[in-house]
């Protein structure tokens, strides 16, 4: 009897199966129109439609189809390993990767993440249920145990093929379920009992689709050609060669014993054997030049391919990455998980919605799966690229990146290239920046130094500011403006002979011949100096205004021709950038730890649990606490990470305006990078001590508090007292121990000639200790004595916190 074969496709486990015994033919029924269903069972049920799912024989399927093909077994594996290891999540809310509130205890969540039943963990029952619906054409089918209380208590998955759903004959879809046991026993099970999933099928709802029927004449041809050569090897007597001899003389035992040289087996392959011929001497046959075979190679990788794509698994996710860019792999793994595993796991878990109340929803969590930020990666990237050419902002940036916005002015504004000056948003934006107010619409201000020209007429600009006064000025009629300036000019004394009155170059060299230290070359200082050295101005409106603007202007010092000293603005900017991170994670902190200490999970077992019913066990007298709600070490690292950006650029500017001061060369040593490492750190070590004292706080307001709500009120008052005084000291001790200590580093690699004086504020504020090093010169590298401690610079982090906390001071840099 010849064994049981493979059917093309599958689709014949769906025909009839003949009562006898029949004489096998070929045909092609079907073949002349190829929308005829070669699945119909010729089954139909009370609403008329075909029973396609009846003739599905999932024995057979698993045992010839999954079993027996490596690229049906992979993808199915590929598909379901992920359903298997991934949590489920409860919630509702949020996006399509987060949801805004999640549910950390439910029954549900107990049967679908750690047991199923007694012989299944969870993950092993997610990857069966997963497995079964791709492979059955019924689908899957789920039975819900549940206790006396209507909870779920387990979950059971039943075999497709023991399984009838039974339509209801007065109309409803389903009339029960109809299940066979082991031992032959039927069961009806109600169909509130049984979950049943199945990929729809566009007609019949009593059926699903699976991949493998449509596949199905690939798996066959794929699985039949490896029968093929297989039986080819084993059966093939064929030798290396023939050699033909005269048998003339020959006896029959002879001829027998040649012609069991023609034995076959692949451990014959390649001899060479000789047979008769005849007369006619020795001739010599070459049967391995032209060998009879398939072409394998293309049957088995174009079944491969045909295989795969009904399943929808590129051959990278099964393990083949060859002749692909790394781009490439990473777009198909995006498109795996986009097109075929994420619809399929939502197809899952949507299964057990009905158990849930309204407004929450079941879906696994996928908020870890790396391929699924490659769009989300390139959207970051394109933003970065954006932000760098000054056409978003930082908040902006910040909600195509997922990020709650720092919604202050330094994030709001746009920060032109290459001088990166803020062009403000709106005029309070402006003031807080410490630049010009908005011209009008589309026309920003710049600051000075920002590199755009001043608007030519005054309107829309602020009356009092100093780009207001210097746009009257260009307003004024030119006949008033030229006498306003040739009077200026004619107060200063000693003009140079030879150049025409009322010219600008007679009017800078008149300055720079009065200057004794004007050095070739440097038109900026000699500018200055001009401008510092006239004191009059002559009748005239546009002087006057000319004047009026320059006394508005906020100035900054250029750093002195005989060394380095930081400015007010350096340190205000570096504190204005770390006051702004601190003071958005500091909001983002007080609501994740509110959100905290709102969770289930953290509530349960305390006094503060709200029981669910009169048999709810979860709540007794315990506290709640503290610090798991803070989890400070948490926030220490994210502390550090956040500021670590702002203060490696502040010192890196520091190093190399250093060394480009006192060398010429604008190096930035590894220890300037350090201190912007170390003042981070400490960043993120003072927030444990706050967030100490509010797990304290939170101790000691139990002892009174009766209601959450109390608890949460305690948490927003900490942080309304306590987030300015703090955000205030943190943002002034980095800028000072940052900035210093860059400066530091560069002066020390900058050679032994370098010396640094210390220089205070000068007002009440010094404390003693400082106010006696006042003007004390050391070489780089030297510390100072401050109360018998050694200092390195002005808010040294190693330096006792009595000789640093609100340090001001700062140093400067020269040449001995």
């Amino acid at each position: 009897m010849m064994p049981r074969q493979f059917l093309p496709a599958l689709r014949g486990l769906l025909l009839p199966r003949p009562a006898a015994a029949a004489v096998e033919t070929k045909t092609l029924a079907g073949a002349s129109n190829p929308y005829v269903s070669m699945t119909y069972a010729g089954v139909t049920n009370v609403w008329g439609t075909e029973g396609r799912a009846s003739g599905w024989d999932m024995d057979r399927v698993i045992t010839e189809g999954y079993e027996r093909s490596i690229w049906t077994f992979k993808s199915v594996e590929a598909i379901s390993k992920h359903a298997g290891a991934l949590p489920i999540q409860i919630g509702r809310g949020g996006d399509e990767r987060r949801f805004a509130e999640t549910m950390t205890d439910h029954p549900l969540l107990r049967v679908l993440n750690h047991r199923a039943n007694p012989l299944e963990t969870a993950d092993v029952f997610k990857k069966r249920l997963s497995a079964q619906l791709l492979l059955s054409k019924k689908g899957a089918f789920v039975e819900k145990t549940r206790s006396r209380a209507g909870t779920i208590t387990r979950l059971d998955l039943l075999p497709p093929s023991r399984v009838e759903p039974i339509p209801d004959p007065h109309g409803d879809y389903l009339s029960h379920f109809q299940f066979t046991t082991n031992d032959g026993r039927v069961r009806e099970l109600d169909p509130e009992r049984v979950i049943w999933l199945r990929d729809p099928h566009p007609t019949d709802p009593f059926s699903g689709v699976t991949p493998l029927e449509a596949a199905g004449l690939s798996v066959d041809l794929d699985v039949k050609a490896r029968i093929y050569n297989i039986s080819f090897i084993d059966n093939d007597g064929r030798p290396g060669g023939l050699v033909g001899i005269d048998v003339d003389g020959v006896d029959a035992r002879e001829m027998e014993r040649i012609q069991r040289r023609l034995a076959p087996g692949a451990h014959h392959a390649g001899e060479l054997t000789i047979v008769g011929t005849g007369p006619g001497g020795i001739t010599y046959v070459d049967t391995s030049a032209r060998p009879r075979e398939m072409a394998y190679e293309t049957l088995s990788a174009t079944s491969k391919g045909e295989i795969l794509a009904a399943f929808g698994v590129p051959e990278s996710i099964v393990g083949n990455a060859s002749e692909r860019t790394y781009a490439n792999a990473d777009r198909e793994e995006w498109t795996f998980w986009d097109h075929t595993e994420l619809p399929h796991l939502n197809l899952i878990a949507s299964a057990f919605d009905d158990d849930l109340d309204d407004g929450w929803t079941t879906r696994f969590d996928t908020s870890r799966v790396q391929a699924l930020e490659f769009p989300r990666r390139q959207a970051r990237a394109e933003a970065r690229e954006e932000f760098n050419a000054g056409l978003i902002t930082i908040d902006e940036y910040r909600e195509i990146a997922q990020l709650d916005p720092f919604d202050v002015p330094h994030s709001r504004a746009l920060w032109i290239s290459p001088q990166k000056a803020p062009v403000p948003a709106n005029p309070q934006d402006a003031a807080a920046l410490g630049v010009g107010a908005d011209t009008g619409p589309g026309m920003p201000a710049i600051s000075p130094g920002g590199g755009a020209p001043l608007p030519e007429g005054p309107e829309g600009l602020d009356a009092g500011s100093a780009a207001a006064a210097v746009a009257a000025a260009r307003a004024d009629t030119p006949g008033d403006a030229a006498a306003a300036v040739a009077a200026a000019r004619a107060l200063a004394p000693g003009a140079p002979a030879g150049e025409a009155p009322g010219t600008a170059a007679a009017a800078v060299a008149q300055a720079r011949s009065a200057s004794t230290l004007a050095v070739p070359g440097q038109a900026a200082a000699d500018v200055d100096r001009a401008r510092q050295s006239y004191t009059g101005t002559a009748p005239g409106a546009a002087a006057a205004d000319v004047a009026a603007a320059r006394e508005g202007i906020e100035r900054k010092a250029l750093p002195d021709e005989d060394g380095y000293e930081a400015t007010d603005d350096d340190f205000d900017g570096v504190s204005n950038a770390v006051a702004a991170a601190l003071t958005a994670l500091l909001a983002r902190q007080q609501g994740v730890i509110v959100a905290r200490l709102r969770a289930p999970k953290i509530r349960k077992h305390t006094r503060y649990w709200e029981p669910d019913g009169p048999g709810d066990q979860r709540r007794n007298d315990q506290p709640v606490d503290g610090d798991r709600v803070v989890s400070a070490a948490r926030w220490a690292e994210e502390t550090a990470q956040t500021l670590m950006p702002i203060l490696q650029q502040a010192a890196a500017s520091t190093a190399t305006a250093v060394g480009q001061t006192l060398t010429g060369a604008g190096t930035v040593p590894p220890a300037a990078v350090g201190a912007a490492a170390l003042s981070a750190t400490q960043a993120g070590e003072a927030i444990t001590a706050f967030l100490a004292e509010l797990a304290e706080a939170l101790r000691d307001a139990q002892h009174t508090a009766t209601t959450l709500e109390e608890l949460v009120e305690t948490v927003s008052g900490f942080y309304s007292l306590a987030t300015p005084e703090l955000v205030a000291r943190l943002a002034e001790a980095c800028a000072v121990a940052t900035i210093n200590g860059a400066a530091e580093a560069a002066a020390e690699s900058a050679g032994p000639a370098v010396v640094r004086t210390w220089i205070t504020r000068g007002d009440t504020r010094v404390r003693p200790a400082h106010r006696a090093l006042q003007g004390v010169t050391l070489p780089a590298g030297t510390p100072y004595t401050a109360d018998d401690f050694p200092l390195r610079y002005p808010g040294d982090p190693f330096a006792p916190i009595a000789l640093t906390v609100n340090c001001r001071c700062r140093l400067h840099y020269s040449t001995a």
